[in-house]
Order: structure tokens, then C-alpha cells, then sequence
């Protein structure tokens, strides 16, 4: 089978490609190189000995897609293309709306026209909004607190509108939680540039002393310890969910919604003394205001994707933790 992953040189993208090429699957991958990077490729290629096709373009460009689809005969499509950090898109909302909302709107209309009809969405926790009782189930109300998840509750709406157009085409939704870690060779992980979004780039990034303290956005939240929790996964796990997904959607029609999350809730101490103490080093931190759009817990119910996909999350966070920091030391060697 040949796949067609979009944003496939990104943090998960990556990760699910060495998975898929482990399992003999052609890949082809479409990246326009916004957050990540050509050396990727042979980061990919190094770790698998395999070769994958790439295509340096924007999913938002019908013409450029279409001369894809036109060159290589794709089977199914997983899509992680899409801008991704919550703070941002609150200070940038067009753009977000502009970017996650016209790439899946083009995609699927060229693999419509190409008899395309398997997808893979990455999706987000965002979409359950500040959830009245945990942990989160596939079937709890849906709501958003910022402009990024916005966009990843409305593609899921236009994406079941076309399953309702088109009985033959089949769509898993994957509504991933936190993920963090890095592959075990070092050679893939998180590294984005400035100060990240996210918490466990924002450590590393202090670990290895490009920035003097990590910010922790607020200890007033009505958790254990007034940080914020989140379920916090392996991006290996993750990849791999991305495979049983591949599995169910050629075998199904309509559309289906999986969380993908350990079911456990880590607050944001718990991470950074869970870092500390596998990797012996000190984090130090400041305590500053909450950032808007932020809540006080998430942490999944992950019964139906074991059920329906056979998946599961086996990493344990002190393997995040540690597979996160030997990537960022190989980095800055």
C-alpha cells in the first residue's frame, strides 16, 4: 500500500512514517517545511534503511496536490499537516483558520477526484473543551477554549459531512493527548525554535541550558498540586495508534473517533521532577500567570481504541522523559 502523509517530516509525522516503512508500507510525503526540516528525510532513512518519496509543498495548494495524486497512485492518506501551538493561534486566529481549515478542504477534494477515499485525521483533545467530569470519553460533549482546537472541531465536522455525502468514503478521527518523547535512536524528537508552546521541548530546552528557567503557566489550577494535568503519551505510541488506525479505516466506511492517551493524568511538576530524577539534572522554573485558552485537566479514557483498534500506550513517562533528553543531547553535541 502506498500512503500519502501530509506534514510527515513534523514531530508525529515523522515518528509514524519510520513506523510505517517498518511495516513495508510505501510512503510519500508532502511537507511545505513551515515547522520542520529536509534533514529529517535521512534521520528516517537512517533509522529504517528505507527510502520514502518527498514532495516539498503546501497542502493548501490544490495544483501542487493534484500533480501528487497525478504521480503517485496513493492508497490511503494519514494528515497531520496543520499549524499546532494553542497560544498562537489565539494571538493568530486567521491564520490557523486560513491553514487547518483550507488544507483538509483541498485535500479531500483532490482525493475525491483521484478515487481516494481512506483518511487518517490527526485531531486533537482540544475538542473536548474543559471537560465537566474525567477521564474523557469519544462520546462526551465537544467544545473548544481556543482558535487551535476550533479548527480541529471544525475539520471533524466538514470531514463527517463528506462521510455523509459519500457512504464509501471511510475516516478515523484521532484525538491525540500530549505527546512528548523522542524515537530511541535520538536521531527524531521535538526541537522547535524560540522558546516552544509546549512543556516538555520548553524543559529540554532548559536541560541543555539554551534557556536559563522554564515558565510554568500558573499553580492555581484545583489539581493536586495547582499545575496543570495532562495525559502525556509516548510520540512512538502515538505512531504506532497511526497504524491500527491505517488497518481500521480500510476496512470500514463512514467515520469513527479513537482517543489516543495513556489514561493517566501527570501535572506539569510531576513531569519536571519525573525529568529530574531519570535524567539526573535540575530544571529550574517560574511560576507565572495562566496563558489563555489553557485548562486545569485533561487525561483520556483510552477503552475504545483498545477495543476497536487493538492499540495501546506501553511507555511509561519515564521513558518519555528519558528518550526526550538524549534526543535534545544528540542535537547539541
Amino acid at each position: 500500500m502506498k500512503i500519502l502523509v501530509t506534514g510527515g517530516l513534523g514531530f508525529i509525522g515523522s515518528h509514524t512514517c519510520v513506523s510505517l516503512l517498518e511495516e513495508n508500507y510505501e510512503v510519500v510525503v508532502v511537507d511545505k517545511l513551515s515547522n520542520s526540516d529536509i534533514s529529517v528525510i535521512d534521520k528516517i532513512k537512517k533509522i529504517t534503511n528505507k527510502n520514502l518519496k518527498f514532495y516539498q509543498a503546501d497542502v493548501c495548494n490544490e495544483e501542487e496536490l493534484d500533480k501528487i495524486f497525478s504521480n503517485e497512485k496513493i492508497d490511503a492518506v494519514i494528515h497531520f499537516a496543520a499549524y499546532k501551538a494553542v497560544g498562537e493561534s489565539v494571538e493568530k486566529p486567521i491564520l490557523y483558520y486560513e491553514n487547518n481549515l483550507i488544507s483538509t478542504i483541498k485535500l479531500c477534494k483532490i482525493m475525491k477526484k483521484h478515487h481516494c477515499n481512506k483518511l487518517v485525521y490527526s485531531s486533537s483533545a482540544t475538542v473536548y473543551g474543559s471537560p465537566k467530569e474525567l477521564p474523557i470519553k469519544e462520546d462526551f460533549p465537544l467544545s473548544t477554549t481556543n482558535p487551535y482546537g476550533t479548527t480541529k472541531l471544525m475539520t471533524e465536522r466538514i470531514l463527517k459531512d463528506i462521510c455523509l455525502a459519500d457512504p464509501t468514503f471511510s475516516v478515523i478521527i484521532l484525538r491525540y493527548f500530549n505527546p512528548i518523547g523522542a524515537h530511541e535512536s535520538a536521531l527524531l524528537g521535538e526541537d522547535p525554535n524560540g522558546i516552544p508552546n509546549n512543556l516538555m521541548p520548553y524543559i529540554m530546552k532548559v536541560a541543555v541550558k539554551k534557556l536559563d528557567s522554564l515558565n510554568i503557566f500558573g499553580n492555581d489550577y484545583d489539581t493536586k498540586d495547582g499545575t496543570g494535568v495532562r495525559d502525556y503519551i509516548h510520540v512512538v505510541d502515538l505512531a504506532n495508534g497511526h497504524l491500527k488506525a491505517l488497518d481500521k479505516v480500510n476496512n470500514t466506511e463512514g467515520i469513527n473517533y479513537y482517543n489516543l492517551g495513556t489514561g493517566k493524568g501527570y501535572s506539569v511538576l510531576e513531569v519536571v521532577k519525573a525529568f529530574e530524577k531519570v535524567n539526573n539534572v535540575i530544571i529550574p522554573y517560574t511560576i507565572v500567570a495562566r496563558r489563555k485558552g489553557d485548562i486545569a485537566a485533561c487525561y483520556a479514557d483510552p477503552t475504545k481504541a483498545k477495543k476497536e483498534l487493538n492499540w495501546e500506550a506501553v511507555k511509561t513517562l519515564e521513558e518519555m522523559c528519558k528518550d526526550s533528553y538524549n534526543f535534545v543531547k544528540n542535537q547539541n553535541k
